[in-house]
């Protein structure tokens, strides 16, 4: 059936008949979308005679089939026949115009594009069906604004848009409306028509290079300044405000090839702004001139086709005004040389600053600031140098290292500088080389020679090589040791295999290139060791010198002895007089016991303390000494009981006697051992005028 049928209505469409109504009575009907189905009572069918009829108008575009299926039955409902499926299908009619996807399209496209780039793509939909001559759509561009020129073209098939002409530019037409038609029946004439519009916008590219409004610019600065703005540039430009295209950059092209200037760019007003970083010199230019480029921060679209930049180009003439400045040290670091060791007042030239403005040091005064060690002096008017004090070379460190002295030049208003005057001390050979080791321990068994080194702190010119000798010396010790030389600096001691073991004392005398020598005392000590630090131990251990300290705390426990002595005298006079103690009470500090003796390294003092030996040998009495009794005011101090014997027989009677010089270890008992007052001093007398006070050490 035809959709929007006119009628009239009902409208036959069909007849529907079954073979069994040659022998029966057969009534139809029918069922589906269109009978029982929505839409209801769009279809009915004669019951008697099976024509089939529509009662109004379908739209295919809401309805495009309808599945009917029809029966046939005897009147008592016996089916007749099978049922009939009877689609009725809706013909089309082109009654729908397409319809564009969007009522306003928006593209970019950039100034720059080349021809036939792609702007963007229109659409449309027909709800006509689909296939037929009702849905071929064709599209074109009906107008465009502004009409000239005609940049853009439409595929009437895709309704692709793109560019068909190179004269787009964004600075005189930013922005393009195209009408867009789109029209069913392939474009004919009796087709259906819809319209669109279509908003394209030209986005900017950098066509348009940055120019400065003039060719020459003047400005002027001061002397000495430094960090000033001297000079704004504008420039013009045609692109984009405030995009890449537009922004500029600023380059010195010429004149600036000591680095006085500094071009930056204004992000605000797009201006170049020229500032001096690098204090001008009135003296050396009065004016600077400088060649000024410009480009953007994106590419010329030119250069990029052609690789070369374009950029614009502008002349910027400095002044440099006069200013009336102080001194000036230049160079900062000057250089004298002096030999060292030369005579106190040798005058010199030294330091030497100037005016810039008179291009002199006429009226300029000197003074040291810092002389590190006061060897030079100068001359307040002249800048010369005097040498204060003799100079060493070797007293500076590092050695080989400049003397530097910082002198101050100043002129009549106060306005100064500061260099440094660098001092080349020359050096002379006044250091004789030098020995480094002062004590050898050699290990008999294990060394036969030990290795000697000498410096000398002079320059190598008055070095090494060095030559080594014995220096005088008796015969014994030229016969037991010998110098060979191992390199420059170096020599080896060796000594004979019947040296006896011993500390020497070897001279050796070390001479230098050009004759200054210089003689050491050796020690050595050949030692009957396995390893040096044995020999180092044992030294440590033995007894040494005392210091006079040592000597003096000696002398004052001697005076202290004779004072215990004499109390001792007299507390043994008064004890004969006096009241006799028990002498065996156990409260008593002294009293008669059989105890062990000290050990081996010990020996018993008289008074009463325990004092260490050297060589097993007793350096103290033999006896013990009673403590002091407080007895009415009177100390009173009792020797241990025992019979009056004499220093030297005072020997081993029984067990309980021994003499100072056989008290040796073992069990010493030392309880009967007594002496006059006379036997002390002869005793004690020689010993302590004795010219050798030795100490020992545990």
């Amino acid at each position: 059936m035809q959709e929007n049928s006119l009628g009239p209505f009902p409208l036959f469409l069909q007849q529907v008949q079954s073979d069994a109504a040659q022998n029966y009575t057969v009534f139809y009907s029918i069922s589906g979308r269109g009978v029982d189905q929505e839409p209801l009572n769009l279809f009915f069918i004669d019951r008697n005679s099976g024509n089939l009829f529509c009662t109004r108008p379908v739209d295919r575009e809401e309805y495009d089939v309808f599945d009917l299926i029809a029966y046939a039955s005897t009147a008592d409902g016996y089916s007749a026949d099978t049922p009939l499926p009877l689609p009725i299908r809706v013909e089309d009619e082109n009654d729908n115009a397409p319809v564009f996807t969007e009522k306003i399209y928006n593209f970019e496209v950039l100034e720059s594009s080349r021809l036939g780039t792609t702007v963007g793509t229109v659409c449309a939909t027909d709800r006509d069906e689909p296939d037929t001559m009702h849905t071929r759509l064709k599209y074109s561009i009906l107008e465009q604004t502004p009409r000239s020129p005609g940049l853009f073209s439409v595929n009437p098939s895709t309704g692709v848009i793109t560019t068909v002409s190179h004269y787009m530019d964004r600075e005189v037409v930013d922005k393009y409306t195209l009408i867009m038609k789109v029209q069913d029946m392939d474009g004919q004439f009796f087709g259906l028509i819809s319209t669109s519009t279509c908003v394209i916008t030209v986005k900017d590219s950098n066509d348009n290079a940055p120019t400065f409004r003039q060719n020459a610019y003047q400005a002027s600065v001061e002397e000495n300044a430094y960090n000033v703005e001297i000079l704004r540039i504008p420039i013009d430009d045609k692109d984009l405000i405030n995009t890449a295209n537009w922004r500029a950059n600023f380059t010195i092209l010429k004149g600036n090839e000591n680095g006085h200037f500094k071009m930056t760019t204004d992000k605000e007003t797009n201006e170049g702004v020229l500032y001096v970083v690098k204090p001008l010199n009135y003296e050396e230019n009065h004016q600077v001139i400088l060649e000024i480029g410009v480009t953007n921060e994106a590419p010329f679209t030119r250069d990029i086709a052609t690789r070369i930049i374009t950029m614009n180009r502008a002349l910027v003439t400095v002044h440099v005004k006069d200013q009336d400045e102080g001194p000036e040290c230049v160079p900062a670091a000057q250089y004298v040389r002096i030999k060292e060791n030369s005579e106190v007042g040798l005058k010199i030239n030294g330091y030497q600053a100037y005016d810039p403005e008179t291009r002199n040091s006429n009226g300029l005064r000197y003074k040291i600031l810092h002389d590190p060690k006061g060897w030079i002096s100068i001359d307040e008017f002249s800048g010369s140098i005097t040498t204060s004090k003799v100079l060493d070379r070797e007293a500076i460190t590092p050695r080989n290292e400049l003397y530097n002295i910082t002198v101050l030049a100043m002129d009549q208003d106060g306005r100064s500088c500061t260099g440094t005057l660098a001092v080349n001390i020359e050096d002379v050979n006044d250091n004789p080389p030098e020995i480094l080791q002062d004590y050898i321990v050699i290990c008999k068994s294990k060394m036969g020679y030990t290795d000697i080194s000498a410096v000398d702190p002079d320059e190598p010119a008055h070095g090494a090589p060095f030559y080594f000798s014995l220096g005088n010396t008796s015969p014994e010790i030229n016969k037991i040791w010998t110098l060979t030389k191992i390199n420059d600096t170096a020599t080896r001691l060796s000594y004979q295999k019947n040296a006896v073991f011993q500390e020497y004392a070897i001279p050796i005398t070390v001479k230098d290139r050009a004759g200054q020598q210089a003689t050491k005392n050796l020690r050595v000590n050949l030692c009957d060791c396995t390893h040096p630090s044995q020999c180092r131990q044992t030294m440590r251990s033995a007894g040494a010198t005392l210091g006079k300290w040592a000597i003096l705390a000696i002398l004052l426990g001697i005076a202290l002895l004779f004072s215990v002595l004499l109390t001792l005298v007299c507390g043994f006079v008064a004890a004969g007089k006096g009241k006799r103690f028990p002498e065996d009470l156990a409260q008593q500090n002294l009293i008669i016991s059989n105890t062990e003796a000290p050990g081996d390294d010990r020996v018993c003092s008289a008074n009463g303390f325990v004092t260490q030996t050297a060589n097993n040998t007793c350096q103290g009495f033999c006896g013990t000494l009673g403590s002091g009794v407080k007895n009415g005011g009177q100390e009173i101090i009792e020797m241990v009981k025992g019979g009056h014997q004499t220093l030297e027989s005072c020997r081993g009677v029984g067990h309980h006697h021994h003499t100072l010089d056989s008290c040796r270890g073992g069990h010493v008992e030392v309880d009967n051992c007594r002496h006059t007052y006379s036997e002390w001093h002869s005793y004690t007398q020689p010993r302590l005028s004795e010219d050798s006070i030795r100490g020992h050490t545990g």
